[in-house]
């Protein structure tokens, strides 16, 4: 089965329904997303045969037909993160071979950018404003021109989208999927949270991102439910929308949802349609666990997961959490996964060398779901994909009931006096501080221990906390042994926020570069 299987079943018994609703009033039913997305991939057909087409715009309906186009023709439609520079966004087309640039207004001045430096065979718009480059077509007239049919013999048997890892320790790194693989991805995010017709899922993440696209804007789809889609995250906007369209789930990283909470915890929009919301791509404290009941919903479903692996490995439902803080659950229901003694990256850790309960380990994994490799990148892909397993390279522990709490990553561990420490841990444990809101750990040089444990703490506004109020918090309030306490903290007020990806992971490099590390 693929997710083009189960898109045209949704056509089929709920043509005019819909499927697509966005923050500017448009919307396509299913019968219309069915015939633009047919026309799309005919018109590219046309131009390229099965050559990739990249996608680069904000949240909106156009990135959806993309996507469908790309099932329909068992070609890749590559999915572009918008916040990159032209330069990066060339590479990332010449590593892939792409052939077609489609674009929106919100980014035709990258676009632009990206066509005097690289090499297209053809060029798409998708907007109203005025674009003044040679060859450059419009997109509502290719699909006026465009066959309404495709050749029967649709859709190859091949790659069908290609995804971006976020690129926190290098280059992003292109991973292709096939329509099976994120079939199950998709059907994966059903069976969590019981999609089904009657639903309204609110998307306010980048669509580009793999968690957007599988386990959010698939599952609805194959579900015959309706995605809501917020152009570009603005808290007050997205509360108005779950309370204008009666939203019934949102998926929001944990930054977003820190935001939410301070909006909505002083205009008290009226979220009681909400069944759920989802999050992840960062640790989600127990203070945002509880925040997020108060305020949003109190299904605070949390996951795991990263590109190469499909939407989540992981499933953390609202009662584990409450029974379990910090879980980020257990496998998800289309993975096996284990928890394996760690090794160095240059060597495969060993899939049958798992550590008890309460111990630190490796996450390695495998399942349908998961994508291959990587494209023109065989020395990344020797160090992720061994046999059939996919190395995370994030340390977790497992406890005696079988639920997952991660670590850290293997990359970001230091040691100091010969001990080894794990930044996220000591995160964690200060974020359950009333009063910090984030926090970012590392490794200060030091002529005695190596490197000793250091802080940068964002703390609430107008809340007076210096280092020594959270020295007492940590030898009082947590577990942390004394070596993994942090010696040295930078306090700062909201304002000063730390850096972060479109998914919520800490940009560690450049907090570390700004620090003078």
């Amino acid at each position: 089965m693929r997710v083009v299987d189960s898109f045209r079943r949704s056509v089929r018994c709920h043509g005019a329904a819909p499927a697509v609703r966005t923050d500017d009033g448009r919307e396509r039913s299913y019968a219309e997303l069915d015939e633009r997305s047919t026309r799309l991939a005919a018109a590219v057909e046309a131009r390229v045969d099965d050559g990739p087409l990249a996608s680069l715009g904000v949240n909106g309906p156009e990135m959806v037909e993309s996507m469908v186009a790309g099932h329909k023709r068992g070609a890749p439609t590559v999915q572009l993160p918008f916040r990159a520079k032209p330069a990066e966004l060339v590479r990332m087309c010449e590593a892939a071979d792409v052939e077609v640039l489609l674009f929106d207004d919100a980014k035709a001045g990258t676009a632009h950018a990206m066509l005097d430096r690289g090499s297209f065979e053809a060029a798409v718009h998708a907007g109203d404003a005025d674009v003044d480059v040679a060859g450059v077509a419009s997109y509502e007239d290719v699909l006026a021109d465009a066959d309404p049919s495709l050749d029967p013999e649709l859709p190859r048997d091949g790659d069908v989208s290609v995804f971006y890892t976020s690129g926190t320790t290098s280059l992003p790194k292109a991973v292709p999927f096939d329509g099976e693989q994120l079939w199950y991805g998709g059907i994966q995010g059903v069976m969590e949270h019981g999609i089904d017709r009657s639903d309204v899922g609110l998307l306010a993440t980048p669509w580009y991102h793999m968690v957007s696209s599988d386990a959010w804007i698939y599952p609805h789809l194959i579900a015959g439910a309706t995605v809501l889609i917020q152009s570009d995250f603005e808290p007050t906007d997205t509360l108005e929308l779950v309370e204008e369209h009666e939203a019934t789930g949102l998926l929001a990283v944990p930054t977003q949802l820190t935001a939410l909470n301070d909006v909505q915890a002083e205009a008290g929009y009226d979220t009681e349609s909400l069944s759920y919301v989802r999050t992840g791509g960062s640790v989600v404290g127990e203070r945002l666990v509880e925040r997020t009941h108060e305020h949003l919903s109190e299904r605070l479903c949390n996951t795991y997961g990263m590109t190469e692996a499909g939407p989540n490995l992981s499933f953390a439902r609202p009662e584990d959490q409450l029974d379990h803080p910090g879980t980020i659950g257990t496998e998800a229901h289309t993975y096996e996964l284990r928890v394996v003694e760690t090794a160095p990256i240059a060597e495969d850790p060993d899939p049958e060398a798992t550590v008890d309960p309460g111990e630190q380990g490796e996450i390695v994994a495998r399942g349908p779901g998961m994508a291959d490799g990587y494209i023109d990148n065989p020395e990344a892909e020797a160090k992720s994909f061994f046999g059939e397993w996919l190395r995370t390279r994030d340390v977790a522990e497992v406890d005696e009931d079988g639920y997952l709490y991660i670590v850290d990553r293997v990359d970001n561990m230091f040691q100091s006096g010969g001990e080894n420490v794990y930044p996220v841990e000591v995160e964690h444990a200060l974020e359950g501080h009333d009063a910090v809101r984030e926090a970012f750990v590392y490794g200060e040089d030091d002529d005695h221990w190596g490197k000793v444990v250091s802080a940068v703490v964002v703390v609430d506004e107008g809340v007076a906390v210096d280092g020594d109020d959270l020295d007492d918090y940590c030898r009082a309030e947590t577990d942390l042994a004394n070596f993994k306490r942090p010696r040295n903290y930078t306090v700062r007020p909201p304002s000063a926020s730390i850096p972060r990806t479109s998914t919520g992971k800490i940009k560690r490099d450049a907090v570390i570069d700004e620090l003078g590390g």
